[in-house]
């Protein structure tokens, strides 16, 4: 007999955000500013996030299903609500995927990787750091930490342990592979954060402070990331190999093995080489974008354009690329919901709320309070996605409301949601898949991920604010 589809978990599952969704839409109490289709609308949204929280159905099926409420029961037009497909922060992220397909399809990733480790890979802390090379290389090109990490480094790193015998099975763990595991965790949760087009968590909070006015580019992303962000990559590996040392600290053995797998992947192949220079022209161009008045969704489709061109990609692989469409779905109506509750007038009611109960405070104070509140409540969240879309815009909206500069507040809050990810084992894809691997316990990850969330947070919050500031964000 086969098994059913069905089981007590998944009616349960089911079941509670319905029920959260059924208790807020027939509260008896609504305040007088938000409108029946804002509370409505705010309904409908915490019942998807509660949902996409417990996972009873994949986050696309819970978002298609939250989509098609908003238009049967809830206060959308078909129209409105299928508006959300035309955003260009949800093309971005869609198209960054099919850049990302060229760079692991002609094995550009690993030659790059394999090229770093020859070259400063003697030691356990030079291996960190060319591993920290190849994820400040692709991670603009890549826009799934999960596939950045799980695809492309993750087996590197799983080779690496393997020469030295260090095995999660067998004891040997602490040799070297729960070093460089933790490591990979921090230095990606890092590169996140530092580009627009590393993760679907970003362009979703572009679009979301587009809500409030606030126009975030690839550019001003990055030049606000770029020196919290790289003093964190540096002294990641020199925390990590303080807290958690590793017990071989020299590694003579590894760039012969990186140049063996150089060998076995042969000279550098055509498609290789034009995916160098597309991926090349395609940095180049975000950056300058503002300046040459192409905005960064255009410069991903024409480096797509170029990958089918000159058939590094075939219409197979766009068609097949399946995180790409699902990405479209779930992001376009995530961001259509938060933007809804928005325009219905609940995300400006919220923020007048809580500014009249903090009234009297400096911005500064207030937003600092914000920031660390995102920062912790993430222990209750297993998806970045879902934290962003349920938090971000009313945090970002008490922040303006306060006097927070609105380009600092919105990129600070955004840059917030990323880092946040160093918190649990279920934190972000990542970590799922890291922490699966077996090399890091429970206890050591949550008590190394305490330690770092409170380095990052002195990094980012004081010195990003101060880098911030000289350079006019503030």
């Amino acid at each position: 007999m086969a098994e059913s589809k069905f089981n007590r978990q998944f009616f349960i599952h089911l079941a509670i955000p319905l029920l959260i969704g059924i208790i807020i839409w027939f509260l008896p109490w609504r305040p007088e500013e938000v409108p029946v289709a804002g509370w409505q609308m705010l309904a409908i949204f915490v019942a998807t996030i509660v949902a996409i929280i417990l996972k009873p159905l994949p986050m696309g099926a819970i978002a298609l299903i939250g989509l098609t409420l908003t238009i049967i029961i809830g206060p959308l037009s078909t129209e409105t609500a299928l508006n959300a497909f035309a955003g260009t922060s949800v093309w971005l992220i869609v198209l960054a995927f099919f850049l990302s397909k060229g760079i692991i399809k002609t094995g550009l990733g690993y030659r790059i990787a394999y090229l770093l480790i020859e070259k400063f890979g003697k030691k356990t802390i030079g291996l960190v750091y060319a591993i920290t090379g190849v994820n400040i290389v692709v991670g603009p090109a890549i826009p799934s930490s999960t596939a950045r990490t799980g695809g492309v480094m993750l087996p590197i790193v799983q080779g690496l342990a393997e020469i030295y015998d260090s095995r999660p099975q067998d004891g040997t763990r602490k040799k070297i592979g729960a070093f460089l595991i933790t490591c990979l965790y921090h230095i990606d949760t890092i590169v996140a954060t530092m580009f627009l087009t590393a993760g679907a968590t970003k362009p979703l909070a572009q679009e979301l402070a587009a809500g409030f006015g606030i126009e975030i580019t690839w550019m001003n992303w990055f030049l606000g990331a770029l020196v919290p962000g790289l003093l964190s990559l540096i002294l990641i590996p020199l925390v990590l190999l303080k807290l958690y040392p590793p017990e071989i600290k020299e590694t003579p053995g590894a760039p012969s093995w990186a140049k063996e797998k150089r060998q076995e992947i042969g000279p550098m192949t055509l498609d290789e080489k034009n995916m160098s220079w597309i991926f090349v022209l395609a940095i180049v161009l975000w950056v300058s974008g503002q300046f040459i008045d192409l905005s960064a969704v255009t410069v991903a489709l024409i480096a797509v354009s170029l990958l089918l061109l000159l058939k590094i990609l075939e219409w197979n692989d766009i068609t097949q690329e399946k995180g790409a469409w699902n990405t479209l779905i779930w992001f376009a109506i995530l961001v259509m919901m938060a933007g809804q509750l928005n325009e219905l007038g609940f995300i400006p009611w919220f923020s007048d709320a809580i500014a009249s109960v903090v009234t009297g405070w400096s911005w500064i104070a207030i937003f600092a309070v914000l920031c660390l509140a995102f920062f912790y409540t993430h222990y209750f969240f297993a998806s970045l996605t879902a934290h962003v879309t349920a938090m971000y815009p009313a945090f970002l909206g008490v922040a303006l409301a306060s006097g927070a500069p609105p380009l600092f507040a919105a990129l600070m809050l955004a840059y917030i949601t990323n880092i946040c990810g160093a918190t649990t084992h279920y934190a972000s894809g990542p970590a799922a898949v890291l922490f699966g691997e077996g090399y890091v316990t429970q206890n050591e990850w949550w008590k190394l991920c305490f330690i770092m969330g409170l380095t990052y947070l002195f990094i980012w919050l004081v010195i990003g604010s101060g880098w911030m500031n000289l350079i006019g964000f503030m």
